[in-house]
């Protein structure tokens, strides 16, 4: 079985890659999760021409295998930039100003920052809202000024 790679950043998008990624996971039980969460760890996004080739190796239609990474947030559309920010926006961190706080470093890493910025649903860190998780470690309690410096740092 082809597993995710753990390197420094991704690979650059290969056809026969994705198929060979496809095929290795298309016998494990609901196969299409799988496949794309390998996909997005190899690649650092599911490229829209992964869409047929999955597709084709699972016998399924191409609205299935989009309508999938479409709903799920954790599938990227594009390559994340240099760094990843993370900031939970579900009612908890809600409640402790994680909107503005999304809000905000969104802003301070526009167009022309090397940060990707993140919303996503419920990072199970409630206790220490608002929450974010800055290139894979989680840290609570942040206001704008302290996400910010975990960003540059």
């Amino acid at each position: 079985m082809i597993r995710p790679a753990r390197h420094a950043g991704p690979e650059a998008w290969r056809p026969e890659l994705m198929r060979e990624l496809a095929e290795a996971l298309k016998h494990v039980d609901g196969p299409l999760l799988p496949i794309l969460h390998s996909i997005n760890d190899r690649f650092g996004y599911v490229d829209e021409r992964a869409i047929p080739i999955v597709a084709e190796v699972l016998n399924i239609s191409r609205a299935d295998v989009h309508g999938v990474v479409s709903f799920y947030h954790d599938f990227r559309k594009a390559p994340p930039k240099r760094r990843v920010i993370k900031i939970c926006r579900a009612e908890a961190c809600q409640s402790m100003g994680g909107d503005e706080l999304y809000d905000e470093v969104s802003k301070a890493c526009g167009a022309g920052s090397d940060v990707t910025v993140e919303a996503v649903y419920c990072l199970g860190n409630c206790a220490l809202s608002p929450v974010a998780l800055v290139d894979g470690k989680i840290h609570g309690r942040l206001d704008t000024e302290q996400a910010l410096a975990l960003v540059r740092s």
